[in-house]
């Protein structure tokens, strides 16, 4: 049995984590880090399948991710822009391909007026909106009893419009249909972003990649750390009360803290039994948060064949099987690779195929943006984090319908010696990378002014 004692245990190497325990450490407090898996790095992994590198988890970088451009500079690595040159497709619903450049589709002129109206009353609501306190807004409670969808049904009867506005927060960020959650949590999705308008800029909220995968920030992070990390270590319980913490894990390791930082999704909270039981605030709360679901598929060809057609690589189709795909090849790589997403219900109906049947499907559904020539892909890999033990779904937690309102401001709260820190509980940067290292400094710094205290 190993038996640790240090001022702080962190439970999670992923960004959150990773970040929290160098803060700390820098602080001359002692940590000790759990990680579940046998590798760091959460949701974030860079792995070589069938030859080619492909970042299975999350990957770019916005202007507007501070936290995250920070770390980045400070760890040595480097980025390069996402490829844009070239026309973008557009699959509407009358099932043909539209080539066309800018942010808006190219649809019928009051499909186009009704986007845009949309998109300016989001960007008015949305600016109204605290992304670290979205419940505090006067109309929170309002906000928060009507579906994404039913409120963009009461401002137009453009069903197209719906579905393309509707498809930056349902299918692209949140990954649950639009009547699943609220109007209150997509306002604080897109308020994470700066504005609705953001997120309808490809360009801007897919804007970069790290050279060598986004993974390598917890990497260097965790090597940093040393013999303070340790894998295949899930905590399965965790003790505590008025003098510290006890987490007990795999592998016979004891860690007794000061406090923990559980530095993961909320949807894994259920998996640790904790002694005393968390209160019951806690135990409802965590129920009304659940991850949303998407297949990312990647397919890699000899070369970047949509180029020679003057295609940027970027497409988007709300009636298509893969909603949205982009040009992903990685840094000074001939081959070409596509990303293309399969969200929510579409993923759950794929899964009932068998792989070669749904691989066909997905493929399928590529090559009515690029052509027949997508069906043949060199490599082709599918990111299911839904299937992930320690993970569980993606891109992050967010609550089901009327629950932001009812237990947001209590999701950071701190229980006795235990403090949370994920990107799923971030205001700016939420369910992103930037997010996470924002949790990581918060609660680091709150931890350091205790143990001063």
């Amino acid at each position: 049995m190993t038996e640790i004692t240090r001022d702080v245990v962190i439970i999670g190497a992923g960004p959150a984590g990773t970040t929290a325990a160098n803060q700390l450490k820098k602080a001359g407090l002692s940590v000790a880090v759990l990680e579940a898996r046998d590798r760091v790095g959460g949701r974030t992994w860079t792995d070589i399948i069938d030859g080619a590198m492909l970042e299975i988890g999350g990957q770019w970088v916005s202007p507007d991710q501070d936290a995250l451009i920070e770390t980045i500079e400070e760890l040595g690595l480097e980025t390069y822009s996402r490829y844009r040159e070239g026309e973008s497709i557009y699959i509407g619903a009358d099932g043909e391909a539209h080539r066309y450049t800018g942010d808006i589709f190219p649809v019928a002129e009051q499909t186009k007026a009704a986007m845009l109206a949309l998109i300016e009353q989001l960007d008015v609501l949305v600016a109204e909106v605290d992304p670290d306190e979205p419940w505090a807004h006067p109309r929170a409670e309002e906000y928060d009893e009507i579906t994404f969808a039913d409120w963009l049904a009461q401002q137009t009867d453009d069903v197209e419009a719906q579905d393309n506005i509707a498809l930056f927060i349902a299918g692209a960020m949140l990954t649950k249909p639009a009547k699943a959650f609220s109007l209150l949590q997509a306002l604080l999705m897109a308020a994470s972003a700066g504005s609705f308008s953001n997120l309808v800029d490809e360009d801007f909220i897919l804007d970069k990649r790290v050279v060598g995968g986004l993974q390598q920030v917890s990497i260097h992070l965790a090597e940093r750390l040393g013999d303070d990390v340790f894998l295949n270590a899930p905590v399965r319980t965790l003790e505590w009360g008025d003098d510290g913490v006890v987490a007990h894990a795999d592998g016979d390791i004891t860690v007794r803290a000061r406090y923990a930082i559980l530095a993961h999704a909320p949807v894994l909270y259920e998996r640790i039994s904790f002694v005393p039981p968390l209160p019951r605030r806690q135990h409802q709360m965590h129920q009304h948060l659940s991850m949303g679901f998407v297949i990312k598929v990647h397919a890699v060809y000899d070369r970047p064949f949509w180029r020679e057609q003057g295609l940027s690589g970027t497409a988007f189709g709300p009636y298509e099987l893969s909603h949205e795909a982009y040009d992903n090849t990685n840094f000074e790589d001939e081959r070409g690779t596509l990303v293309g997403f399969v969200s929510d219900k579409n993923a759950d109906g794929v899964f009932e195929l068998t792989a070669e049947e749904r691989k066909a499907r997905i493929l399928e559904s590529l090559s009515h943006y690029y052509g027949d020539e997508a069906k043949n892909p060199v490599v082709y890999y599918e990111s299911d984090w839904g299937s992930e033990e320690w993970t569980r779904g993606a891109y992050a937690a967010s609550f089901d319908f009327g629950g932001l309102h009812r237990y947001g401001k209590d999701v950071r709260t701190a229980v006795g010696p235990i403090h949370f820190a994920c990107s799923d509980i971030a205001g700016a940067g939420y369910q992103h990378v930037d997010g996470a290292i924002r949790m990581g400094r918060l609660v680091a710094d709150q931890l350091i002014e205790l143990a001063r205290a």
